[in-house]
Parts: C-alpha cells; structure tokens; sequence
C-alpha cells in the first residue's frame, strides 16, 4: 500500500493516476473526498481528513509500505514553520509508529547554500525534511527550483494583456521544472522497493532558462507578444496580501523569491541524474497553449 497526500492537488493527482497505472494499491488522505475524480473512488482507499491530524494519519499510514509527502499551501498560517514543520509533526510520530519503510517527499533547492537560511517557504521546506529524517525512515526529500507549471496561475494576464510578472530579474537562468517530471520521478521512486538511505534528488529540468527567455518562447508559442515584466518585492508581498495570505505567509513568499533572485536555486550542478526531460517550449506547448485556448 502506497499512501498520497495532497491528492486533488497538481503533482499529488498525477501521482495517484501513475501508480494505479502500475496496478499498486493506493490510499489517499483527503479533506473532502468529492474532490477526487469520481473514476477514482472505487480505485483508491480513501481517509477523510487533514495529514496535519494525528488520528488520521494514523489510520492511512496503518499497513502501508511507502508514503508520497506534500505540504498543501497554509496561505493563512502563522508562520513557515507552522505551515511545514508544526503540520508534519503528526506524521512524523505517525511514521515510527506504524513502520512504514519509504517516504518520498517534495520539498525545495538550496540546502548547499546559506541563501537558505532566510529564503521563506524554502527555509520551513527544509526544516520538514530534517524533521521526516530524524524519524529515520528511508527517505528521498525531492528538491525543485519553481514549476513551469506555476506560470498557469497567471493565464489570464498572459491571455488577456500579454504579461507575467516576478520581482526575480528578468536575465536571471534559473533551473525550472515540469510538474510531469516531478511525478515521474516520485512514482519511479514509491514504486521501487530496493532503495534506502536519506538523500536529496534534485530535479532540475533539461536548461536554465529566464523570464525573459520565457517571455519570448510563449510569445512564439502563442503566435502573439507576451512580455515579461519585473516587478519591486513590494509589490510582490501586497499581491499576496490582497489574495489573503497572513502577513508572515505573504512574506515567506517575498523571502523565497529574494533568495532565488539571489542564484539560491543554483547550488546544485545539473548532471544527467538530475536532468529531467521536459523543456520550456514542449511545457508551453503541451500545458500552457492547450489552457489559454481552453
């Protein structure tokens, strides 16, 4: 039995459907069950409840063998390390107590760097892995620059003004990485039974790429102009405000972002271990055309 957090989420719901493609027994913990694709009710065993909750992972860890890990966003918690570490202490007792042997985790670049000391969301990422390998499981914490995925959340000033923004320089090459990419190598890892130990995995995609480079692949893509636009961390915390996240939320994001503007998320060399094969283009072609047209 494998069990998958965050399953209705982006990476979390492709994990689900890759490993019942592998015709391995799933259960998943999820808040409000009518979230999941109706096919896969009678696919997967199915725990009501937040992973933050001691009972609940108590039961969906009972039995199983291996556990995909995923802090869901906590855009209203009081600080990073509530959203991370306070949320996976439970889990972590969890862990130990039901003697699950795996856990493959999604977490962030920049252990190799002191950027990671003040770098928000990455920081408390980090402090959840320390705390899942204190337990002592095996344990593959899988390390991510930012998604090409994330660009979706700005589709419609994409489509409706030709824009993106970030506070990150525009000429910066950043790694960046598919969602479909992380799913694979997460489902690869679950699946496999024969590894052990405690490591970090990046995941690194086949280029580093910047904002601007972006801006003119989508443009070409798209078949119009779509420019990038850096914007001051002011203005990058006041947006997240106006969304509702807490004041420290808001500037866990702001912190990240300086620290990634800072090469925190190029710490870690690419090798052919790490290259993952989706890049830039084939993502816009695949992901991000298919959901501006739809």
């Amino acid at each position: 039995m494998i069990v998958v957090t965050a399953p209705t989420g982006d990476i979390g719901h492709q994990v689900v459907e890759s490993l019942l493609e592998h015709d391995t027994p799933v259960r998943v913990i999820v808040r409000d069950p009518s979230r999941l694709p109706d096919i896969l009710h009678n696919k997967v065993d199915v725990v009501q409840g937040s992973h933050a909750d001691a009972d609940t992972v108590r039961r969906a860890f009972e039995g199983a063998e291996a556990v995909f890990w995923l802090v869901p966003a906590a855009t209203k918690a009081e600080s990073v390390m509530v959203a991370y570490v306070d949320f996976s202490r439970p889990a972590a007792a969890a862990l130990k107590g039901n003697g699950v042997k795996r856990v493959v985790g999604i977490t962030a670049l920049g252990r190799t760097t002191p950027l990671a000391d003040n770098a928000g969301y990455v920081t408390g990422s980090l402090a959840m892995d320390d705390l899942i390998a204190s337990t002592g499981v095996d344990f593959r914490a899988l390390t991510m620059p930012s998604f090409m995925d994330n660009l979706l959340m700005q589709a419609a000033s994409i489509k409706n003004q030709g824009l993106f923004f970030s506070p990150i320089s525009g000429d910066l090459k950043l790694p960046s990485c598919a969602t479909r990419d992380i799913t694979a190598v997460a489902s690869r890892l679950l699946l496999d039974a024969s590894w052990s130990g405690q490591e970090e995995v990046a995941i690194l995609g086949p280029e580093n790429i910047s904002f601007n480079d972006m801006a003119e692949i989508i443009s070409d893509v798209l078949g119009k102009p779509v420019r990038f636009q850096q914007i001051s961390f002011e203005a990058y915390k006041a947006r997240f405000l106006q969304f509702g996240f807490s004041e420290a939320m808001a500037q866990g994001m702001t912190d990240m972002a300086d620290a990634k503007n800072q090469g925190l998320d190029l710490g870690v060399e690419r090798t052919p271990e790490n290259t993952t094969p989706t890049g830039f283009r084939q993502w816009c072609e695949d992901v991000l055309r298919p959901a501006l047209l739809g």
